[in-house]
């Protein structure tokens, strides 16, 4: 019974991967997935063509040779010109230009030698000028064109020239608008997808820069927290579960805070990162001396420094060696600076152990610049490090609602 039930599930995913793959043929022919036409595309008008060659077989056409060789060649140049139509490279090379002209001459050649049904030729001469002239040389060449069909024609058919002579012009003109509305299709749906390509790299740009922001100040408060619960455990037991406290603390905000940032909905507050700071500057023997002033300031400006807060005071605890960092929040109604100085060792903040160069400051930076904004960190001047960080005031629309800084 197992082996029969084995057998059926077998042959059931079988057919369920043929059924698939029929499914995927179908929708691949769809119009969204279609590709740009091709040469093959204009070689059914050279049945415009039958009515010379017919001539030619019934034997009413004088020097039918001299006629089937130009019926050959004709045909050779038009399927040649119009195969190398649909590549720019190759459709403006000189060679192709060349063979379009030779078309020209074969055309003009036989409709003066036969007229009739030859003039027809004229048409087919039209359509592969329109496969290969672009730009602001299609019409006087479509129009100088249309006018010598007319007067060959003329020549040999009297009032028929008129016929020729339109219908010269409007395969010329029809074929070239096509073609040109095809490409521009085509770059349109190569664009949309370059797009779609470039929108994916930034929010994992944007996603990546989240987590490194969250994640390596989580874990240096936790690290910092724990060394100082070592510390004060064999001396004070109260004051180390105190400390045990805020880790854990610290790890479940952490945990709302990617859960939040995976979603994109998280939003910092400057005020929520200040007395973090407080917290784990303290934390690290490190004093802390915050200053704020100035009117408030809009969710998305207090996001964007909290961000900066975070990852300034956390390179402060694991590389500065300092043992006073002031903290300093300055607005107006044009623009809020934040400065952030140690007296610490006054080297890169963001340089790790082993020389690697961390992406934190980095990141903001680029944050900051998209808002307008800037970021600048180096050693100050009295000694120590110093990050400044200077934001435009965000206007609200009509509505309330805080203009968009990013």
């Amino acid at each position: 019974m197992s082996k029969r039930y084995a057998a059926w599930k077998a042959d059931f995913r079988a057919k369920k991967a043929t059924a698939d793959r029929k499914a995927a043929k179908r929708t691949a022919r769809g119009p969204e997935h279609m590709g740009p036409p091709n040469g093959f595309a204009l070689l059914p008008w050279l049945l415009m063509g039958m009515g010379a060659f017919s001539n030619l077989l019934q034997g009413t056409t004088p020097n039918p040779w001299v006629g089937g060789i130009g019926i050959v060649t004709f045909n050779s140049l038009y399927i040649y010109v119009v195969f190398r139509a649909f590549d720019r490279r190759a459709r403006e090379a000189p060679r192709t230009r060349w063979a379009l002209v030779a078309l020209g001459v074969v055309t003009c050649a036989l409709a003066l030698t036969y007229g009739g049904s030859w003039l027809l030729f004229f048409m087919l001469l039209g359509l592969a000028t329109g496969s290969i002239m672009r730009g602001r040389h299609l019409g006087p060449v479509v129009l100088g064109l249309s006018a010598l069909a007319g007067l060959i024609a003329g020549l040999r058919d009297g009032w028929g020239a008129i016929n020729v002579a339109y219908g010269t012009f409007i395969s010329a003109m029809v074929t070239a608008a096509i073609l040109a509305l095809s490409e521009t299709v085509k770059e349109l749906r190569e664009t949309r997808e370059e797009l779609a390509r470039t929108a994916v790299e930034r929010e994992r740009l944007r996603f990546s820069r989240d987590l490194h922001d969250l994640l390596g100040h989580t874990l240096s408060v936790i690290v910092v927290k724990s060394e100082a619960a070592r510390r004060l455990a064999p001396r004070d037991m109260d004051a180390a579960l105190e400390q045990v406290s805020d880790i854990e603390s610290v790890g479940r905000q952490a945990l709302t805070e990617i859960r939040e940032a995976v979603t994109g909905y998280r939003e910092g507050s400057l005020a929520t990162e200040l007395d973090q700071a407080r917290s784990v500057l303290s934390a690290a023997g490190i004093e802390p001396v915050v200053r704020q002033s100035g009117p408030p300031l809009t969710a998305q400006s207090e996001a964007l420094l909290g961000w900066v807060v975070r990852e300034s005071v956390t390179n402060a605890v694991r590389h500065s060696g300092a043992s006073r960092c002031e903290i300093a929040v300055e607005g107006s109604t044009e623009r809020v600076r934040l400065k952030i100085t140690d007296n610490g060792r006054g080297t890169p903040s963001d340089q790790q152990p082993g020389g690697r160069t961390g992406t934190g400051l980095k990141g903001l930076t680029e944050r900051l610049a998209a808002a307008g904004g800037s970021l600048e960190a180096g050693p100050a001047v009295r000694g120590g490090f110093l990050v400044t960080a200077e934001l435009p005031v965000t206007e609200t629309t009509e509505s309330g609602e805080q203009a968009p800084l990013m």
